[in-house]
């Protein structure tokens, strides 16, 4: 942690956050708080990893993911044997 960070969350300032929270929402409330901050942390990474999976989907999708060059060979067109195709031209057929 970094020093300024620990100087201004230190013990002192830990312990009037305590103090305020109880005198705000009383004894009985605290566990009903944290319970539904749990809950909406754990919706929060459910949807964080519903989203990396859509993410990840997406270039599947269309094909996976396109050529470093930018250009995307013709369907079906594959080079010649024994030839290099130049990039972002499609090699001659037949």
């Amino acid at each position: 942690m970094h020093p300024v960070l620990a100087e201004i969350f230190g013990p002192d300032l830990i312990i009037v956050i305590i103090v305020v929270a109880l005198v705000l929402f009383g004894g009985t409330q605290i566990p009903k708080l944290a319970r539904s901050l749990g809950s909406a942390q754990s919706e929060f990474k459910k949807g964080l990893a519903e989203g990396q999976k859509a993410g990840d989907a997406a270039p599947a999708a269309e094909g996976g993911t396109p050529p470093a060059n930018g250009t995307a060979p013709a369907p079906g067109a594959a080079p010649a044997p024994g030839t290099t195709p130049t990039p972002g031209t499609t090699p001659p057929t037949g």
